[in-house]
């Protein structure tokens, strides 16, 4: 599982960092951040879930008001 996050979009809600502590608050930029992940085009992060993770990946991705977070589980959009 792995989860990719638009952080162009994110309007630093911050919601996400309630629901997963890989979601940081970067509060200088007035956006989060997502640790451990690598910029896979501009302003687009990717990592992958750690096995336990699952759960609280899909809760920070469906308290994003914007939808700046995805989830993929196997290639399909799982959230």
């Amino acid at each position: 599982m792995k989860v990719r996050f638009d952080r162009d979009t994110c309007i630093g809600m911050f919601q996400c960092t309630a629901e997963w502590d890989a979601f940081e608050e970067d509060t200088d930029d007035g956006k989060a951040d997502l640790a451990g992940a690598e910029e896979v085009e501009p302003d687009v992060f990717e990592r992958e879930v750690p096995d336990g993770a699952e759960l609280d990946a899909k809760f920070a991705a469906r308290s994003c008001p914007v939808d700046a977070i995805e989830v993929y589980d196997d290639g399909d959009q799982v959230v």
